[in-house]
């Protein structure tokens, strides 16, 4: 687990703990690392949660399918991303969803029950652990607010701009890359990917946006 100190140590989850004292923490967390390989699934809508996954490398995204079989993103997940912390933290719920490898993911995954119990040595790093999980736990709520937000637009166009600008609020510009393909952001705005082809095209017309392949630069500046 010593390779995965540098790592954590620029995640949220342990913000404020030092690499070494990260790495003397595993062993007392029980921590464990797994490797999956692209399209694998992590995790099966109905199963029990009772870990916390934090993402070490890689991409992967939550996923559920609707009444008519359609698949649709509900989170994407990327390095530092939390899984299942809502669940693990919860009392007895299964999973809503599916998560599943976009290509090979490597993510790191502690007992829940080993954060919330009290340290037998009462060392600050553990308490600033359970901390850091509480803000992780609000942080993931947020989230999936923002994603709600995207979703209950009207219009295939309003969808894309709120979804563009929150990347580029949270990247910092107005030149941004999207983590998948037009198909799969297709599905994770819940539109037809022919309908989304074709506001794209229309969007870069009306001097809105530019973009080449997952390229994307914003030309309006409301961010």
């Amino acid at each position: 687990m010593i390779q995965y100190g540098e790592i954590l140590e620029q995640t949220d989850l342990f913000a404020g703990i030092g690499s070494n004292d990260i790495e003397a923490m595993m062993g007392c967390l029980n921590a464990r690392s797994m490797e999956y390989e692209k399209n694998e699934m992590l995790l099966w809508e109905g199963d029990k949660v009772n870990d916390i996954g934090i993402v070490l490398s890689g991409h992967g995204r939550s996923i559920k399918e609707d009444i008519s079989g359609k698949t649709v993103i509900v989170t994407l997940l990327e390095k530092g991303s939390l899984i299942g912390v809502l669940l693990a933290a919860s009392r007895e719920r299964r999973s809503p969803v599916s998560v599943q490898a976009l290509g090979h993911l490597s993510v790191l995954f502690i007992p829940m029950e080993n954060v919330l119990k009290r340290c037998t040595k009462a060392c600050a790093r553990h308490d600033r652990l359970l901390r850091n999980v509480l803000d992780g736990i609000a942080e993931k709520a947020l989230i999936l607010h923002d994603r709600n937000d995207c979703l209950i637009k009207p219009s295939v166009r309003e969808k894309v701009l709120t979804y563009l600008t929150g990347l580029a609020k949270a990247q910092g510009s107005c030149t941004i890359t999207l983590p998948f393909d037009r198909c799969a952001m297709a599905e994770y705005l819940n539109v037809d990917r022919s309908a989304l082809s074709r506001e794209l095209s229309k969007m870069r017309k009306d001097g809105l946006i530019d973009f080449y392949k997952n390229n994307f630069k914003l030309l309006y500046n409301k961010f």
